[in-house]
């Protein structure tokens, strides 16, 4: 990392996530903090199947800030949720969209999400933790759109 990165992880309180790609294949070596993580694409599109795509991290990112939500919410109310899973699609193929990225606005425009949540809740708990669900952090990033900036 260069010292003018360091500088703004250190302003910023954010720290550095890093994306490697080596000089052939889809195959991308991450580390953000102490984990190492691995993306891919299929076979299918020229990848090696090795890991997930970038949009199923979207999805995590999503899928687990809504579960964490819950849980959060649920142990300060002291709520009897043992568990809660949270599925979630894109609306659509990505397949193409590094193909039409340079004409086209891509990306995804919609994601279903199904949540399921376990234990002796009432119909009032399991109706608001449906909304909190809905206000998950990363949801309303999404939502509200994210700036790029090279620094």
């Amino acid at each position: 990392m260069t010292e003018q990165a360091t500088e703004v992880s250190k302003e910023e309180g954010g720290r550095w996530l890093t994306a490697t790609i080596g000089s052939s294949g889809f195959r991308v070596d991450i580390v953000a903090g102490a984990f190492s993580l691995t993306a891919d694409e299929p076979v299918s599109v020229g990848g090696t199947d090795t890991g997930p795509t970038p949009y199923d991290y979207l999805l995590t990112a999503l899928g687990s800030c809504v579960v964490m939500t819950l849980r959060m919410y649920a142990d300060r109310k002291k709520w009897p949720l043992v568990s809660a899973t949270v599925h979630l699609r894109s609306g659509q193929s990505h397949e193409l969209d590094c193909e039409n990225c340079e004409t086209e606005a891509v990306g995804v425009k919609t994601i279903e999400q199904r949540l399921d949540l376990a234990g002796d809740l009432t119909e009032e708990q399991r109706a608001r933790l449906l909304d909190i669900a809905g206000r998950c952090p990363v949801k309303q990033t999404f939502e509200r759109g994210i700036r790029i900036v090279q620094v």
